[in-house]
């Protein structure tokens, strides 16, 4: 019977894989734009420092980067909050005898 429940299940699992690995690529790129941030703050503190921009300037160069920045940060958060909710429940599923698909 296991043999069926596999052939059966094989699309949703292959579907579920894809969509595993779209979040990974997705979580990736959020990971690389937050370092692109660091870096344009790293730059425009640095023209602040050597004069090239006024404190005004710099405040509403930081405001925007940081306002940015904690936006990716909790987009990050929530998928982590929402990765850690599936596991959950997929233990839960497993403590009552299976997945959800298969009762």
């Amino acid at each position: 019977m296991l043999l069926v429940d596999d052939i059966l299940f094989f699309p949703v699992h292959g579907i579920m894989w894809v969509f595993k690995e779209i979040g990974e690529i997705a979580q990736k790129e959020l990971a690389g734009e937050a370092t692109s941030i660091t870096e344009q703050l790293r730059i425009l503190y640095m023209q602040l420092e050597t004069g090239r921009i006024t404190e005004a300037e710099f405040e509403a160069g930081e405001k925007v980067l940081l306002d940015r920045l904690d936006l990716i940060e909790s987009r990050m958060d929530d998928e982590s909050n929402t990765e850690e909710s599936d596991d959950d429940e997929a233990e839960e599923s497993d403590r009552q005898g299976g997945s959800p698909a298969r009762r």
